[in-house]
């Protein structure tokens, strides 16, 4: 189980492939493939592990605009794997019909957006002056 820490708030996400799945969907479709090369703060700080307080303003900025970004993509663009594209999503075509593109597509374990999360936790860290981090449970 991994999620996003902020001193002691826990934000819960689900497990690690899932957490890469989100990272791998943002890099392939607005990305062009390249990881990190438009949204270094969340796909190379915050996949590393950690998003300093200094970045933390860019982070949320970023987080916005993938947001913006993942909302004209259909949910069948949604990705598994970047280093893998034939691995299939493990749920399939099996997805509630409140899913209508790839901004809503991530759902945390339980059964939170994960967009939303992500943005709570930035805020959050942002209030406490304080790092963003990637945990492991």
């Amino acid at each position: 189980m991994v999620g996003f820490t902020v001193k002691y708030y826990w934000y819960q996400v689900g497990t690690g492939d899932f957490l890469h799945s989100f990272f791998s969907t943002i890099a392939h479709n607005i990305e062009n493939g390249v990881w990190g090369t438009r949204f270094p703060v969340i796909m190379k700080e915050l996949y590393s592990g950690k998003v300093s307080v200094e970045h933390l303003d860019e982070a949320l900025q970023e987080v916005r605009t993938i947001t913006e970004e993942l909302r004209k993509c259909s949910v069948d663009k949604a990705i598994w794997d970047i280093d893998d594209l034939s691995i299939p999503m493990p749920w399939g075509d099996n997805i509630s019909p409140d899913i209508t593109d790839l901004s809503n597509y991530f759902v945390t374990s339980d059964g939170e957006d994960l967009i939303t999360i992500l943005s709570h936790a930035i805020e959050k860290a942002m209030e406490l002056k304080t790092d963003l981090r990637i945990t492991s449970l």
